[in-house]
């Protein structure tokens, strides 16, 4: 195939780094196949994302960097907090059994209450009573204004029979859907007196005053308060108003079980005083415990769990932060419009930095650096500051899209690999072809070979008498004899980076240096070594000719060194590979000048500019000397290549000279 008529193929080949115009330009009308592939990766990517949201697997992980940040995280301790817990242990249960009759409870509220508790929450339901002294513990709920009932809604489970509704807190926890316990439900607004959080309740009680509940209703309570789509959450029921709770360090609050308190002065007066006091059940077997964000990443023997009375001493805890002042243990969450932004750039950067870069490589070190970069700057957020950013959708969106942009960029690079390669290879050598393939973004320009001046060596060549044997032959077998000369002249080009740029019906015009080049010595150095095999192998194949009674073959080749205009010429419906000027010229007249001065089957005559890029001892030279040639003013000096001399050993490719200057 003649470069003419590969550089025609190949024009549908868009230079890669101006793929971009090119296919918004020219694929929605016509090229709708091609629209499709260039989407498909992208479509895939999205179809990912979607399914990894609506399955939950982005906000599972979420959650999960989240509970690993909290247990790594150094927990606040609770030891000067408020707070006291009276715990149910498994040896009060040895001890009083189970359920513990209601009027050893009666004897635990009236030491507390005189040990001076501000607040007193039963954790442990009591609706219905247990033993023949249970009206001394309804007795006291009615009366006594510091002790505080639970209830609970879901279950519709009731407070204390008597409870008045100003001293009921419901207990009911918000639990996501992996089981573990990461949010408070403060407050729900527009409820009934009785319908109050029991952490609520209890600071309400103790520290008196309402203001909270009232900021709360009246919507002006400061936040973070959590939405559908805070931090990694998703679609979330956040109704009412519900913040991210702050472990402090399990086992730090101030605990004694029922044997303690009733054994006199084992728990000093101080541990009770001014405190809120929460009753409830430690012992494992009774299973009041629930996980939190520390028990996915506890190390030991059981899997750590807290128990109930401990998470509500936890929210208790963070409502004395608000009432305080203290912002700097809340868990904060950028808005969800922010993060919805986050979300878009991390999509449209991974397109654009998948596309962007020339090199695909460092296209991946760049997205993958960014990535890094944000997973670091979102575990930072949330280790340092508390501020919660949603990463996995984020993360995976950067990483999808411009994965999607590789395997786009990467079929679409294999495809015109493979297309250039194989076009490129019925003109030149493979090795040319993948020189070609390497240097396509300074090489083409819209499907191009930009118009460059280049330093080349040409060679012209011509069959002589072919108008006398096309009489003797059938038009087949002259094509076929014609092929025989081209099936050894083509490879001796080919294989030494040289290309066929026409052919010229019973000859060829190839060209060494263009469109890459070796250096002028190198390239010069290729076209002779290609003329000498054609001379060589024209001898074998004449032999061959004539034993099977064929017309033996007699072939002109001129060799020209100096510029020429390469580029692309043409319009849409016809484009080729054109080289212009005078080198050009004066390799045809080179093989076309004095015909009669042929004496053997493959002459070859050499321009002086190509015989001074050569320090070739081994080739026997006859000097023609000066002569005129048609469309050249100046005479130009000219060699006639003879061969290779006897008994000198051919020179090594170093022997040439790189870079030496073009003469004449």
């Amino acid at each position: 195939m003649p470069f003419s008529s590969l550089v025609r193929r190949i024009r549908s080949l868009p230079s890669p780094g101006r793929w971009r115009e090119a296919v918004l330009r020219r694929l929605p009308d016509r090229q709708p196949g091609a629209l499709m592939r260039l989407l498909a990766p992208y479509g895939a990517a999205a179809l990912l994302l979607l399914a990894v949201d609506a399955t939950g697997i982005s906000e599972a992980l979420d959650l999960k960097l989240y509970d690993l940040i909290t247990t790594l995280r150094p927990a606040p301790s609770a030891s000067r907090l408020p707070i006291t817990l009276i715990g149910i242990s498994e040896k009060d249960i040895g001890r009083y059994g189970w359920p513990i009759d209601d009027s050893l409870f009666c004897k635990v509220i009236d030491q507390l209450l005189a040990d001076g508790a501000v607040a007193v929450g039963l954790d442990f339901y009591r609706d219905r009573g247990v033993g023949q002294e249970k009206a001394c513990l309804q007795e006291r709920f009615r009366r006594d204004p510091r002790l505080v009932s639970i209830n609970n809604v879901a279950e519709n489970i009731k407070a204390i029979p008597g409870t008045p509704p100003g001293r009921q807190g419901f207990n009911d926890l918000v639990v996501d859907a992996d089981g573990v316990v990461r949010r408070d439900l403060v407050h729900v607004s527009g409820q009934d007196e009785g319908t109050l959080s029991l952490p609520l309740r209890l600071v309400e009680v103790g520290f008196g005053g309402r203001w909270l509940r009232q900021q709360l209703e009246a919507g002006d309570a400061p936040g973070p308060w959590l939405e559908p789509d805070s931090g990694g959450y998703h679609r979330l029921d956040a109704a009412g108003y519900q913040q991210m709770l702050v472990f402090r360090r399990p086992g730090t609050f101030s605990t004694w079980n029922l044997a303690d308190l009733l054994t006199p002065g084992r728990v000093p007066a101080r541990a009770i005083r001014g405190r809120i006091v929460l009753i409830g059940s430690l012992a494992p077997t009774l299973r009041d415990v629930f996980e939190v964000p520390q028990s996915r990443f506890s190390l030991g023997a059981s899997q750590l769990m807290l128990p109930g009375v401990e998470v509500h001493a936890m929210r208790v805890a963070a409502l004395i932060d608000r009432l305080r002042g203290d912002a700097s243990l809340r868990i904060r969450m950028v808005p969800p419009w922010a993060g919805k932004g986050l979300l878009g750039l991390a999509l449209v950067l991974g397109v654009v930095l998948g596309e962007s870069f020339g090199g695909l490589r460092r296209s991946v070190l760049v997205v993958l650096t960014l990535s890094a970069t944000l997973v670091i700057v979102d575990v930072g957020l949330l280790y340092s500051q508390r501020l919660w950013l949603e990463l996995t959708q984020p993360l995976a969106s950067l990483l999808l899209m411009g994965s999607a942009a590789w395997l786009r960029r990467g079929m679409a690079s294999q495809q015109q690999r493979a297309q250039f390669e194989k076009l490129l290879g019925q003109t030149t050598s493979p090795a040319v072809a993948r020189q070609l393939w390497n240097q396509r973004d300074g090489l083409l320009s819209n499907g191009r070979f930009e118009g460059r001046l280049l330093p080349v060596t040409v060679v012209f060549s011509d069959l002589c008498g072919f108008t006398t044997v096309s009489e003797t032959l059938s038009p087949s077998d002259l094509l076929a004899w014609l092929n025989r000369a081209m099936a050894i002249c083509v490879p001796a080009i080919t294989h030494r980076g040289g290309m066929v740029n026409k052919f010229t019906g019973d000859g060829f015009l190839a060209v060494f240096g263009a469109p890459v080049s070796e250096g002028t010595a190198v390239d010069a150095g290729a076209a002779v070594e290609a003329a000498l095999e054609i001379q060589a192998s024209l001898d074998g194949l004449n032999r061959t000719l004539e034993a099977e009674g064929l017309p033996t073959m007699r072939m002109r080749v001129g060799i020209h060194s100096g510029e020429v205009l390469a580029g692309s010429m043409g319009s849409s419906e016809r484009i080729e590979y054109a080289l212009i000027g005078d080198t050009v010229n004066c390799a045809s007249r080179l093989e076309s000048l004095a015909k009669e001065r042929h004496d053997n089957p493959c002459r070859i005559l050499v321009s002086s500019t190509t015989h001074t890029l050569l320090c070739r001892p081994e080739l026997q030279w006859l000097p023609w000397g000066p002569m005129q040639v048609k469309g050249r003013e100046e005479p130009l000096e000219i060699w006639e290549l003879r061969g290779r001399a006897l008994g000198v050993a051919a020179a090594a490719p170093e022997g040439l000279r790189p870079g030496a200057p073009f003469a004449g």
